[in-house]
């Protein structure tokens, strides 16, 4: 048995967790906080494992008759992963409604991978993908590990993780990162002055970091409207609906409108442009740049937003290195454009002009 506390990337980021911790009653805070200090300690070895990972690129191969192999595990309030055997893959629904949402929801994230983006899993070679449910006592968060997923149960203040198929889109994108970019993009080792705890050897920093979350943020916002059949007049745009208790907000993020507080909850401070972006800021925040920049590309491409942006996006990103900028994301989806569409293409025109938009190139 390994120990929980070894790695992974969160649904919730701990400046909305600190938040609710600071305006629960005093009697509660103690075990909020203890919830943000086990996720900071869970997501720096999912760093560390991003960073050791080999590259797979794309390939679009398309198989027709996908191998997927999931695992659902019960860790019953427990911390040790990866908990008690309850569904494999071609079992039938169990007893456990959380099991199942975390069953079938992975189900439709692998088949948006293969179907749409020609992936096999996580790793693009068909790997295993392994899900714990109800990890720690009201643990208000979902996480990928670095080698599978973890959900809390939650409790007044957020709840619902395995049924937030966006939500599981986006984390298990984390993997799908890792895995596609050698080194791991964003992925920084923490100086021994700066760590919060000893532990804490890696984390996502800069705009390299914010692309990571950002990328996840797209692929969970495309599973998404795929799966309901939404075009991108259709969509919200929204990530994490329902999650938050309604006094708390409507959602954790906004890709039409990022740091709008009527959409989302209300300390939200996502950048919409770089006009608010500053070095240091926190990769949740300065994420909305380049989700707002796929936004904006997708409407004026219209149509289905996994047609054409996000077959760009995904094969653009491949090409990023650990380090990239912004500015290397917009050029990487530009080059792809025109090797797909051309240079005078109104997808090519679509892409710069939303990048123009956000003011990360002119």
């Amino acid at each position: 048995m390994k120990s929980a506390y070894c790695c992974a990337c969160f649904a919730v980021p701990a400046k909305l967790l600190r938040k609710l911790a600071d305006k629960a009653p005093a009697p509660d805070r103690p075990v909020l906080h203890g919830h943000i200090e086990a996720a900071a300690r869970l997501r720096t070895q999912r760093s560390a494992l991003g960073a050791q990972r080999a590259s797979a690129a794309p390939t679009h191969t398309h198989p027709s008759h996908p191998n997927y192999r999931r695992s659902i595990f019960d860790l019953a309030s427990g911390t040790e992963l990866p908990g008690k055997p309850l569904r494999d893959e071609g079992d039938g629904p169990v007893s456990d409604a959380a099991a199942n949402h975390a069953y079938d929801n992975t189900g439709i994230t692998l088949d948006f991978y293969v179907q749409v983006l020609g992936r096999r899993s996580i790793d693009n070679r068909g790997m295993r993908v392994e899900s714990s449910v109800h990890f720690g006592k009201n643990f208000g968060n979902a996480m990928w590990t670095g080698e599978r997923m973890v959900y809390g149960d939650g409790d007044q203040d957020v709840s619902g993780f395995p049924m937030a198929l966006d939500i599981i889109a986006h984390e298990l994108t984390h993997g799908v990162t890792q895995h596609m970019i050698a080194g791991g993009l964003g992925v920084v080792r923490v100086p021994l002055k700066d760590r919060q705890f000893k532990e804490q050897t890696h984390d996502l920093r800069g705009q390299a970091g914010a692309l990571n979350e950002s990328f996840s943020d797209v692929v969970g916002s495309m599973v998404k409207q795929w799966h309901a059949g939404q075009d991108v007049t259709q969509a919200n745009w929204l990530l994490g609906e329902h999650l938050l208790a309604p006094q708390h907000g409507r959602a954790i993020r906004s890709l039409k409108d990022p740091g709008n507080r009527k959409l989302t909850w209300y300390e939200d401070e996502q950048y919409n442009s770089m006009d608010g972006y500053s070095d240091g800021a926190d990769v949740h925040d300065s994420s909305g740049v380049p989700n707002h920049a796929f936004y904006l590309a997708a409407q004026k491409i219209g149509g289905y937003s996994w047609e054409k942006a996000g077959l760009v996006w995904y094969e653009a990103f491949a090409k990023l290195k650990p380090k990239a900028s912004f500015k290397d994301a917009a050029q990487a989806t530009q080059q792809v454009a025109t090797q797909r569409f051309g240079s005078k293409s109104k997808e090519y025109q679509a892409i710069t002009s939303a990048w123009q938009a956000v003011k990360v190139i002119t």
